[in-house]
């Protein structure tokens, strides 16, 4: 059905329910696009609020409403830029599936970090194959929270770097509907459309989103590059009456999205990169990702009195995707990687010829393996918090559980194709199973405690938190499609650990803070029988302050390894296989600043905020050793992580007016290196820095209706962003978009 289409239907329908209710329910919310104010949200969140986050005991930032509508997001890496401590690298320039890491956590398919959506745990299989080829649209986001540092004990498994959690779209107080649309560069487009309202009772809202784009990357012989997303969310509430003894209220969510993006694997030698690095391989012409994705979740919670409160959420998300890519080239029997063949062309001449297609090929030269899997992430968690007072002191404890079942459910398989004239034909359709036919799952029951005791200007966080894992993985092998069992192969890991923090913060006076802590970090093993998990002890330092207008952070971190883990994904030029291997004794360590300022204070009508944000990573193995299939190469003691900048810097300037806004944003990312080593990076592994600036603008006709504009990569920088699954990738180029938001 036309997009167009069923976004007037949607207004219409809007407006019309609209009319009723006006007069009896104005929207209070609506003014907030110019005044400004923050929301304090109620779903579930780890603090909620900017106010929270500065006072926590442990480092924590929380990106906002208004601070998220300021760039008209639709990127995740461009949100978490602004953040110190976070570490990105791109993949795709729309940021579909994001690379995270969090104070130097290994970063490939965002993995060591804890990925959460209203609190709910939202990676595919976050303990048996946490890689995030599922990533929530940023766009249908309310607010964003992260969380670094110590304290972390109750947002887990993964507790070394920290916890994303994003907030989806909340039910509204009031009757409300937004829609907003936008087009630009590459024939991209969005639209987003939201109503809802609250009665005594109950409260509803309904959501929709459309991302969509036939991508900057030109295919050989011509073909979309691009991708098509669609999300569907609704949110129903009942509660007690306010005044009720025993307050109550259950709220169910229903997410559903999918995609169809026409990405691959393959990206471009350094020789093609310099030439045209814009330009894909025609052996890539039939890569192709399909998804979905639904979450249903149910949130009940009871308020026994204003000191005492119980909240309990049920969740079920299952996600399927088949990423049918470009895998292997074979010439004269000899079978190769697509990653080995773009590292070195020159060894690979006949190989690389077929690949770029300017050679013609027997049968089945391109095997383009369909990597079908389907995921399942259920469980229950319930939180208890009691909290009490006097005159000088304040104590809270909070007490949660879980129960929690994933599972990865590999059918793959590897058709053939030849390549004639650059066009592929399918040559030998593959029977399903026959690359890969097994389930891994796991079962995991988490609990943690934490006592919150504030006296007078002193705030102490000690806790602690327990993880039991059951890991397995049932292998029927390649010949075995029906899954009958006859040539079953099994293996289990189990893991059973405390994890323990203290955090503490004091306000020096009212304008400036101490806080740190010490925490255990922990990372689950794979089912590897006796593998351990990843463990390190982790310290910050750091002081908030508000001194003559000039309020910020500056953080000091050490994290060190006992046992780093790193994982076989062939989203990182390996087999894909998700095994793990040992990694040893690691130090990271690093500062981070963040700094806002007010240049015009006074001015009642204009406001001239900056903010500037600087991290500086140093990583160091402790240890040699050869890493499985070199993904990491030859690693000696010295040498630094792979993936990570040593420096970058993010900041933002912006024009604010009650009429209009104007918003630039410039980043700094660092070089990074692709294989671990020391002191100057080899050109063949070296992802180059890059300086990349970003405008936004609205016009406020009224606060029903606004212009919007924005522009990505405003110098237009040509960059690489990633050498890795295979081969250089580019990032976004300029591109310009324009639309238009409502507001009922």
């Amino acid at each position: 059905m036309n997009k167009a289409y069923l976004l007037t239907v949607f207004l219409l329908l809007a407006y019309l329910s609209s009319k009723g209710q006006s007069q009896q329910q104005p929207s209070t919310s609506l003014d907030s696009i110019q005044q400004l104010k923050e929301v304090v949200l109620s779903a579930n969140v780890i603090f909620g609020s900017k106010f929270q986050a500065k006072n926590r005991t442990g480092s924590a930032y929380y990106i906002d409403p208004a601070e998220l509508k300021k760039f008209n997001p639709i990127d995740i890496n461009r949100v978490l830029r602004t953040v110190p401590g976070v570490n990105i690298y791109e993949e795709d320039g729309f940021g579909l599936r994001p690379n995270i890491s969090l104070r130097g956590t290994s970063p490939e398919r965002s993995a060591k970090i804890t990925l959460m959506e209203d609190g709910v745990l939202i990676a595919p299989a976050p303990y048996s194959a946490p890689a995030a080829y599922y990533f929530p649209s940023i766009a249908r986001m309310e607010a964003v929270e992260v969380l670094k540092g110590s304290s972390q004990v109750q947002y887990g498994p993964y507790t070394t770097g920290g916890a994303i959690n994003m907030l989806s779209t909340s039910i509204p107080r009031s009757f409300g509907v937004r829609a907003s649309a936008n087009y630009g560069s590459f024939n991209s487009s969005r639209i987003h459309a939201v109503v809802g309202d609250s009665k005594e009772n109950f409260g509803y809202m309904v959501e929709y989103l459309n991302f969509a784009s036939d991508g900057f990357k030109e295919l050989d012989n011509g073909g979309d590059t691009g991708f098509d997303k669609n999300d569907l969310v609704a949110k129903f509430r009942v509660n007690s009456n306010s005044d009720a003894t025993l307050r109550q209220a259950l709220e169910v969510k229903f997410q559903y999205s999918d995609e169809v993006s026409d990405e691959t694997y393959l990206g471009l030698t350094e020789e093609d990169f310099a030439a045209t690095p814009f330009r894909r391989y025609a052996s890539s012409q039939e890569d192709q990702m399909v998804t979905e994705h639904v979450q249903v979740m149910a949130t009940h919670t009871l308020k026994f009195s204003d000191y005492f409160r119980v909240s309990t959420t049920a969740y079920h998300n299952g996600f399927e995707r088949n990423w049918y890519k470009l895998n292997d080239v074979v010439f004269n029997g000899d079978k190769r990687g697509i990653a080995a063949v773009i590292s070195n062309p020159q060894d690979f001449p006949d190989h690389f010829a077929i690949l770029d297609g300017t050679a013609n090929s027997a049968d089945d030269a391109l095997l383009v393996k369909a990597n079908n899997r389907r995921y399942t992430s259920q469980g229950i968690q319930t939180k208890f918090d009691y909290h009490w007072g006097g005159d000088s002191f304040f104590h809270d404890v909070e007490i949660g559980l879980r129960y929690h079942f994933d599972e990865e459910d590999r059918f793959q398989w590897k058709d053939g194709y030849s390549i004639t004239d650059g066009i592929m034909q399918l040559t030998f359709d593959a029977p399903g199973g026959s690359d890969a036919n097994r389930i891994s799952d796991a079962r995991a029951f988490a609990a943690f405690a934490m006592y919150k005791l504030k006296y007078n200007d002193l705030t102490l966080t000690p806790g602690i938190r327990y993880e039991n894992i059951r890991l397995r993985r049932l292998n029927y092998g390649t010949s075995d499609p029906s899954r009958t069992g006859s040539d079953l192969s099994t293996r289990e890991n189990d893991v059973d650990v405390f994890i323990p923090g203290i955090g503490f913060n004091y306000n020096v006076n009212n304008t400036v803070s101490v806080f740190g802590g010490v925490h255990k970090g922990f990372s689950p093993p794979s089912n590897q029988p006796g593998q351990k998990p990843e463990e390190s002890i982790n310290i910050e330092l750091g002081s908030r302050f508000d001194i003559a207008g000039i309020s910020g952070e500056l953080i000091g971190f050490y994290n060190d390894y006992s046992n780093l883990l790193g994982s076989d994904l062939a989203a990182t030029g390996g087999t894909g296989s998700l095994e793990q291997f040992n990694a040893g004794e690691v130090n990271v360590k690093g500062i981070e600043l963040l700094l806002n300022y007010n240049l015009l204070p006074l001015n009642e009508s204009f406001n001239l905020p900056i903010t500037f944000g600087y991290t500086f990573t140093d990583t160091e193995f402790l240890n040699s050793f050869g890493s499985d299939d070199d993904l990491w190469g030859e690693v000696q003691a010295g040498d630094e992580l792979p993936y990570i900048s040593k420096h970058q810097f993010n900041a933002s300037l912006s024009l604010e007016h009650k009429d209009f806004e104007i918003n630039a944003n410039g980043r700094f990312n660092g070089a990074f290196r692709t294989q671990a080593g020391q002191g100057s990076i080899p050109a063949d592994e070296e992802v180059a820095s890059n300086f990349i600036i970003d405008l936004s603008s609205k016009y406020h006709f009224s606060k029903n209706f606004s212009l919007t504009a924005n522009v990505i990569n405003l110098l237009d920088e040509t960059y690489a962003v990633s050498r890795v699954p295979a081969g250089l990738r580019p990032g976004h180029p300029f591109g310009i978009y324009g639309g238009f938001e409502l507001r009922f």
